[in-house]
């Protein structure tokens, strides 16, 4: 049986911002904290979290739009990969990201539900709310 969650956060950012700091291996892992290795090209392979997490763009629109196939090394052995979808929409002078994690491993939802929240909704937060303040300083 497929599993699945939905996550929504709003950020005082713009699409393309997001959207390029997502796709962009130091951005990635300056928000995350932790080694990530991706490009903004479509087939792609990407890593993040030292390894942890692996798979694919298939499809990129851009400051819209990423789509990938995506595991991690908890996964089952023979499990096929899930999939990712994140949306970027504006919303009022920030933008409103929605992470759709899809095919997850029977039983695994509530813990990549508390992962995505933990380890990217949070430290994404504080790096582009940092990222706002330094701006307006300088």
């Amino acid at each position: 049986m497929e599993q699945a969650i939905k996550i929504s956060a709003i950020f005082p950012v713009s699409a393309k911002k997001l959207y390029d700091a997502w796709l962009n291996s130091s951005a990635h892992s300056n928000f995350t904290g932790s080694k990530a290795h991706i490009e903004p090209r479509s087939g792609a392979p990407f890593s993040a979290w030292n390894g942890y997490i692996t798979g694919t763009n298939i499809i990129l629109q851009p400051y819209g739009r990423i789509v990938q196939n995506w595991r991690t090394t908890d996964f089952p052995d023979g499990a096929p990969d899930s999939k990712l979808e994140i949306l970027f929409e504006k919303h009022n002078n920030g933008t409103k990201l929605t992470i759709i994690h899809s095919h997850i491993p029977f039983g695994d939802e509530k813990k990549y539900e508390k992962g995505w929240k933990e380890y990217y909704i949070k430290p994404m937060k504080q790096y582009f709310q940092k990222a706002k303040v330094s701006a307006k300083v300088r």
